[in-house]
């Protein structure tokens, strides 16, 4: 099934509704407003205040359903660095998916929320003595091996009666992805092992070597916002050729696959998605061919969509502070959040479009750079959005494919708060996560 919802489009500069639309599938234009989930944004607005991050429930539970469908023989574990809450793991552990987890943080988020700690998967790159210590006093299902090094200190956690399943790591050498800073497939980043150079056999041999260890399978993460199935194909190909030289070298056909995440969503109208349904109906069948000409057991796979369940759940709604004409003709139009909410534009160049919601205008739209509030020249959350001419201060301004990566990756800069998240359901609203305060940023505070 496609995750790109086909509905009237709400952009008055984009009328054609069939290829990517950013929104939720239950968002509706009404009476100026636009409703997510049978809320008004507007509403939410002056119940919650701005900047506000907006999720709609039934998206991202949907979304969760869609993978499961798609691919019920796989196991699909939720990326919680695309964002996380206790509200977000309940959901993902309702809807069936396991959780991958790379911080202490996620991990103590996710234990507390009460997600079966069989279903986690560790990751990241320098994982510290006391997450390695927690995953294991928590009996976490898998940890993924990044580097050598973290072999021996796993493995000291470890007994041969009470073993450590995990996952290596490596770097299939498939470059994918829309930006350089997100392409992983590749040497030369910080992540993995290379497969080329023998440095994932290596890492095999040594794994094995240590009896508290379970080489449960091979894990690759590509990149972010891939649009089309075809590294997904050739990493399976080269992962495949690794998998052969383990079973040759070892005797040993490894169990697991993972091909990590990286599915595109569209950010504006017309961008380009993955389409799950070509991902279903072709990366498993060419995972088994692959296995089959090499004489190995089929491994099951395992996928890790974040971007994918919860962007497309998230709506950012700012209030607009200043509208400000330039003598050179430009207008700009800053908001009450920026890059301290949403760092990726400043980040990777990403676009985003937006639309004015809480009233009508029969304006003629304009060219417009909305802004944000922080002191830093590049930060600018739209550029050449199509908004009113008599767009004002007062104003508010609704930002879709909003739910990942913008709060997970929200700073304190210039001592701005991170906004407030609230859930929308049934036309009900019910606060995720409070605004932070000024109290709270004084809290840190030991000498004052």
């Amino acid at each position: 099934m496609s995750l790109t919802p086909v509905r009237p489009c709400l952009y008055t500069d984009q009328p054609d509704p069939a290829v990517g639309d950013p929104w939720p599938a239950s968002a509706r234009s009404t009476a100026g407003d636009v409703t997510v989930a049978g809320v008004g944004l507007a509403e939410a607005a002056d119940r919650f205040g701005t900047p506000l991050y907006v999720l709609d429930e039934d998206e991202f539970r949907s979304r969760c359903r869609a993978y499961r469908t798609a691919l019920p023989a796989a196991e699909v574990l939720y990326a919680a660095k695309a964002f996380l809450c206790s509200a977000v793991t309940r959901w993902a552990a309702e809807e069936g998916l396991g959780l991958d987890v790379c911080s202490e943080g996620e991990l103590r988020l996710a234990a507390a929320a009460g997600f079966p700690p069989e279903r986690i998967v560790l990751h990241g790159n320098a994982k510290s003595p006391a997450e390695l210590r927690l995953a294991r006093r928590l009996r976490v299902g898998r940890i993924v091996v990044d580097d050598l090094a973290e072999i021996p200190r796993i493995a000291a956690l470890t007994s041969p009666t009470a073993p450590q399943r995990v996952l290596l790591r490596v770097v299939p050498g498939v470059a994918a992805g829309h930006h350089e800073a997100v392409r992983t497939g590749v040497t030369g980043q910080k992540f993995g092992l290379a497969v080329d150079d023998g440095e994932a056999l290596d890492a095999v041999r040594r794994i094995l070597a240590q009896p508290g260890l379970v080489l449960s399978g091979l894990h690759c993460h590509l990149g972010s916002q891939i649009t089309t199935v075809e590294p997904y194909l050739t990493a399976v190909d080269r992962m495949a050729g690794l998998l052969a030289a383990v079973r040759d070298e070892h005797g040993l056909h490894l169990p697991e696959l993972d091909l990590g995440g990286g599915h595109a969503v569209p950010y504006v109208p017309g961008d380009e998605a993955l389409d799950l349904d070509e991902f279903a109906a072709l990366v498993p069948v060419r995972l088994a061919d692959a296995c089959k000409r090499r004489r190995l057991d089929t491994p099951r796979l395992l996928i890790e969509p974040g971007r994918a369940i919860a962007a497309p759940a998230g709506v950012a709604v700012y209030r607009v502070l200043a509208v400000k004409h330039t003598s050179g003709g430009r207008i700009f139009a800053a908001v009450d959040g920026g890059m301290s909410d949403n760092p990726r534009p400043a980040l990777y160049g990403a676009r985003y479009s937006v639309r004015l919601v809480g009233r009508d205008s029969t304006a003629a739209n304009r060219e417009v750079d909305v802004v944000g509030r922080h002191c830093e020249a590049g930060d600018i959350l739209v550029r050449g959005a199509r908004l009113s001419a008599d767009l004002r201060a007062g104003d508010l301004l609704a930002v879709p494919a909003s739910g990942a990566y913008q709060l997970s990756m929200a700073s304190g800069y210039n001592l701005v708060g991170r906004p407030a998240v609230a859930a929308v359901r049934d036309g009900r609203a019910r606060l995720l996560i409070r605004r932070e305060s000024v109290e709270d940023l004084l809290a840190r505070e030991v000498d004052r």
